[in-house]
């Protein structure tokens, strides 16, 4: 399957290397440039080091998007992928969000997990559309909060590495014609906002 990933860091590397040895084909990445300490993004580098194309984050619409990609993935991407751009493509766009959507929409829910002591969180692939965290449920799976868990703790440990695990789930299921989509239930969604570090 041809896809093109929008991220950044760590987890955005990570999802590029995941996503290519379950034998996916990378077409393109979107990133920011440099990574908090000035030097490349992680998944920048990784893209360009098996040479694939690179583009800013931000950019990505449905002029820039290459032909023939099959599916967006987001991993750690703040960019919102507008309904034109997922239209240019054949399923349209996934994403990873650490907690059981639709709880904790927005952009710190493992902060707001931690802070509110919840006991149980998860995570979840979902489609992307027009609702931020609000698509259908592709694939979603718990885990514990433990005693002592801080929010890096928790991500390193268990949402993280259940984040990469699901997202190739789910991109070799569409591979292989699978397709699952669950509707969120608005009734017990929860958003949050940012918390300013």
């Amino acid at each position: 399957m041809n896809i093109y990933i929008c991220g950044q860091k760590h987890f955005g590397a990570e999802a590029f290397t995941a996503l290519r040895n379950a034998g996916h084909n990378i077409v393109g990445v979107s990133s920011p440039a440099t990574s908090s300490d000035g030097g490349d993004d992680r998944l920048k580098a990784v893209a360009e080091a098996a040479g694939v194309k690179w583009m800013k984050s931000g950019l990505l619409n449905e002029n820039t998007i290459p032909d023939g990609v099959d599916l967006i993935v987001t991993a750690h991407s703040h960019d919102f992928v507008r309904e034109p751009t997922r239209n240019r493509t054949t399923y349209g766009a996934i994403g990873y969000h650490p907690s059981l959507l639709p709880l904790h929409r927005g952009k710190d829910a493992i902060i707001w997990t931690i802070n509110m002591g919840d006991k149980v969180t998860g995570g979840s692939v979902y489609w992307l559309n027009e609702v931020m965290d609000g698509g259908p449920i592709a694939a979603q799976e718990h885990v514990f909060v433990k005693p002592g868990d801080t929010p890096e703790l928790l991500w390193k440990r268990d949402l993280a590495p259940l984040g990469l695990r699901l997202l190739v789930e789910v991109c070799n299921d569409l591979d292989n014609g699978k397709v699952v989509k669950i509707e969120q239930d608005e009734s017990i969604a929860t958003v949050e906002p940012s918390i300013k570090r």
